[in-house]
């Protein structure tokens, strides 16, 4: 079948690969002015998905879903008209007839065409290498293979210890599986780091249980009776009995269709392409992993590529743009371990000097490259890799660094200048991803009116990539905006010049009780929807009863905390109860089902492992809580900015992959933050072992079980930005995680602004995740029994907002739709059934108030409208 002929007057442009450099390749081209009525844009891609993130490929061992690394944002090509054939490779290319053969008889004409094939990998031609149990790991499909082999495994091996290999070996290792790394370099990562960095590495990396082998290869893969692997053996005769290898040995540019249709390649790989991305057909580009640039290399990181596929589609466009090289600059944590390495690391420059930091005993090992001149050349940082972001833009601008080189990579010492935002020229490469200069960033905020660093990401890509550069981009976002004219200004709204975070503080040290003496002591006006919750939400967080209705409280809170429970579309509420951990008695479950059924309200199980009630009018919410208190359930705060969940797996007590009790956990952790006000809602899960099942990595703080204690993972959430929790503490005891836990929440509590979900306010952190394990594990400011105070205040203080409010009857009065006739319906809240329950009626529909609802239902005669 032949792809239809374009509409007059536009090109039909044909791109070969679909991963991360094809879909920049689209997102530039596009960005270009009328890109969309010059071109027909058809993408023929392999793999049976669209573009997602390979960069966090490892990431899919611990949950992390297909849809959640996509790279296509949704509607992009719809919003284009690009036409997508996924699981469609393409076979072979007709240069004369200008046409591409797909593997399903496919024909696609194309007066442009663009070659974006990737790589494939490495496997060395080891007897043995096709054994079952042996596999690569370069797509979501290795990632799933290699963890469904894991399952049944015990013993893994890696062959290869450079970036990919580590992050192999990271993966089998959080999997359960005794891991071995197999590198024919004398030292692990030998093309980024030196002997010195290498030896800390690897005693790094062995100090958590991987053996390393270095200076061997693999010489052949033994198999059983079964034909599955059983062991490895070693070029020095060592053998590994083993039962799963993956060869993440390095990789090989995909350039089989560019040698059959007779363009040039070269003699180790890599099609031929100019400065431009031209091959020597001026019809055809090649651009990424799969081209061998004009300056002889053939680079395998996204930043080339990227900048690659933007000179293509510049090129396309008719501009006149160049790829002068690609900046190799890597960052990244390897098996726990922070490793950076940039520029000339090897100091292979003439004239080239280098000033060393080597602390065996700290784990810390840190390198720069230097010309006679002081001006920075490249650097490896191991253990340490703070300074990365800064020190990284510095290299190659051929300008003397702002102070002595020794005094970045000393430990600082108090009053020691460092290289931060304001020693960067504006030339300077913040972003090397997407080659965003300080310049542009800076205009962005100037210029473009950017006023945070959200924005500044929105506008110039800058950080959407790695992510190694947004503490530095934070860094000059804020200095621009402090220099700009019209900066926004810091305070949380028109009646308050100071942040949430400042009046949380004023607010517990001066003991002020009532929103009234807080606005007249240090606001002006009478407050406003703004201000007046989030005070609502400190006061009820700091208070000795922390009851939200009672007095002042009451006319601060917004509709769902006034009623304790969620509005909906038509009017009605949803009521859902705690349920710790995801675990409910049988008699529980019995409960919650006849509430549902004589009140006739909609149930749906949530994501967060609990029973939500929906279509409950005001009147009727006390009168479900008095049954739900009565049988033992308390409120699940799913109205409030407070600890919605903290869910669990099955763990150790029931599921045979288990090494902690996770629902044990989840229960304590949940029954102990119940309540907890908060500027944002808080949500937590805890599972039994790597294999991730409760999602614990999508949490604002996650629990992960290992063999020696648990894992604390801090600033995961969903929405609409949605990002995985970073690693605050690895195999630590019941009583360390819960303080830690503890000290974490009030901590963000106590310092982040209005409506700041966890992952922004520990990205907003001057150092980050570093200065929040500084503060809340290592004390350096001297607050922890404070927070430990706080939390224990808390706990002591708790009490349910249902079952206060039943104990009182002017609490109660509230709660009526009709002031003058008590427990009569809202006319207004009408419903019609669906699948055998109802839903709010739309405005066009004849809906029904609910009790006659329930009759006909409960009658068997319900009926659509």
């Amino acid at each position: 079948m032949t792809s239809p002929l374009p509409a007059a007057g536009r090109r039909r442009l044909v791109l070969v690969g679909h991963g991360m450099v094809g879909q920049r390749f689209l997102e530039a081209l596009f960005e270009q002015e009328g890109a969309q009525t010059r071109r027909q844009v058809t993408v023929l891609a392999e793999e049976p998905r669209p573009a997602y993130d390979r960069v966090r490929l490892t990431s899919a061992f611990s949950g992390t879903t297909a849809e959640e690394l996509s790279l296509c944002p949704p509607g992009f090509l719809a919003e284009h008209g690009i036409e997508l054939r996924l699981g469609d490779a393409v076979t072979g290319v007709d240069r004369r007839e200008r046409i591409v053969h797909t593997a399903s008889g496919h024909r696609v004409g194309y007066d442009e065409l663009v070659l974006a094939t990737g790589s494939y990998p490495f496997v060395p031609p080891v007897p043995g290498r096709d054994a079952e149990g042996c596999h690569v790991y370069r797509t979501l499909e290795d990632v799933a293979a290699i963890r469904d082999r894991a399952a049944g495994a015990r013993t893994g091996a890696v062959v290869g210890g450079g970036l990919l290999g580590l992050e192999a070996a990271g993966a089998l290792r959080d999997l359960g599986l005794v891991t071995h790394v197999v590198e024919f370099a004398p030292r692990l990562m030998a093309v980024q780091i030196d002997a010195g960095g290498g030896a800390l590495l690897r005693r790094k990396v062995e100090a958590l249980g991987v053996s390393v082998h270095t200076g061997v290869g693999a010489q052949g893969i033994e198999t059983g009776p079964d034909g599955r692997v059983r062991a490895m053996t070693l070029s020095d005769g060592t053998r590994l009995a083993v039962d799963l290898v993956v060869f993440a040995a390095g990789v090989r540019p995909r350039d089989r269709l560019a040698r059959e249709c007779g363009l040039p390649v070269g003699e180790r790989g890599g099609i031929v392409v100019d400065a431009r991305c031209r091959t020597a057909d001026p019809r055809i580009r090649a651009i990424g992993e799969c081209a061998l640039a004009a300056d002889g290399h053939v680079y395998g990181l996204v930043a080339p590529g990227y900048a690659m596929a933007e000179t293509a589609a510049r090129e396309l466009d008719g501009q006149d743009a160049r790829f002068a090289g690609g900046d190799t600059s890597t960052k990244l944590k390897l098996l726990g371990v922070d490793v950076a390495s940039f520029g000339d690391a090897h100091g292979r420059t003439d004239g080239a000097l280098e000033v060393l930091y080597a602390n065996s005993r700290a784990g810390v090992y840190k390198k720069l490259v230097v010309d006679a001149d002081g001006a920075l050349l490249g650097g490896i940082l191991i253990g340490d890799t703070d300074s990365y972001a800064s020190l990284r833009p510095l290299a190659g601008t051929g300008e003397p660094l702002p102070v002595p080189p020794e005094q970045l990579v000393l430990p600082a010492a108090p009053g020691r200048q460092a290289a931060g935002a304001a020693a960067l020229p504006d030339e300077a490469v913040v972003c090397s991803c997407h080659h965003v200069s300080k310049a542009a960033i800076r205009s962005a905020v100037g210029e473009q009116g950017c006023g945070s660093v959200a924005a500044v990401k929105k506008c110039t890509k800058a950080g959407t990539g790695c992510g190694s550069c947004e503490k530095l981009l934070g860094e000059i976002v804020t200095e621009e905006l402090g220099t700009a004219d019209g900066a926004p200004a810091r305070g949380l709204c028109e009646h308050f010049t100071h942040t949430r975070a400042e009046l949380y503080e004023i607010v517990r040290v001066k003991g002020i009780t009532t929103f009234a003496r807080l606005v007249a002591e240090h606001g002006s006006g009478r407050g406003c929807a703004v201000c007046k919750p989030v005070v609502a939400s400190v006061l009820a967080g700091l208070g000795d009863t922390p009851y939200i209705l009672d007095g002042e409280q009451a006319a601060l809170q917004d509709t769902n905390d006034h009623f304790l429970a969620n509005i909906q579309r038509n009017g009605s509420y949803s009521v859902v109860p705690r349920i710790p951990g995801g675990e409910i008695t049988p008699d529980g479950l019995i409960t919650i089902g006849a509430i549902a059924r004589d009140f006739g309200l909609y149930t749906k199980i949530t994501g967060g492992q609990r029973i939500d009630m929906l279509g409950a009018t005001v009147d009727q919410l006390p009168a479900i809580w008095r049954r739900l208190v009565d049988a033992g359930f308390e409120s699940g705060h799913a109205y409030g900015k407070a600890l919605r969940t903290v869910k669990s797996c099955v763990g150790q007590t029931w599921c045979r992959y288990g090494v902690q009790d996770s629902v044990a956990l989840a229960i304590e952790l949940e029954l102990r933050y119940r309540g907890l006000r908060a500027p944002h809602k808080l949500k937590s899960a805890v599972s039994g072992c790597a294999r991730e099942c409760a999602e614990a990595r999508g949490k604002d703080f996650g629990v992960i079980a290992t063999a020696a204690g648990w894992n604390l993972y801090v600033g995961g959430n969903g929405g609409t930005s949605p990002r995985h929790a970073d690693l605050l503490l690895e195999d630590v005891d019941r009583a360390t995680l819960v303080r830690t836990i503890d000290r974490f929440l009030m901590f963000y509590i106590r310092t982040a602004d209005r409506l700041e979900r966890t992952a922004p306010w520990i990205e907003r952190l001057e150092g980050g995740l570093d200065h929040l394990r500084a503060v809340i594990v290592d004390d350096t400011l001297g607050i922890c029994a404070e927070l430990d105070s706080l939390m224990s205040h808390h706990i002591q203080c708790y009490e349910d907002e249902w079952a206060a409010t039943l104990a009182d009857p002017e609490r109660l009065r509230r709660f009526s739709s009709f002031v003058n006739a008590p427990g009569t319906p809202d006319p207004t809240v009408r419903f019609v059934p669906e699948r055998a329950q109802i839903r709010p009626a739309r405005p066009d529909e004849d809906g029904h108030v609910l009790p006659s609802l329930i009759d006909t239902a409960l009658a068997g005669k319900a009926s659509a409208p």
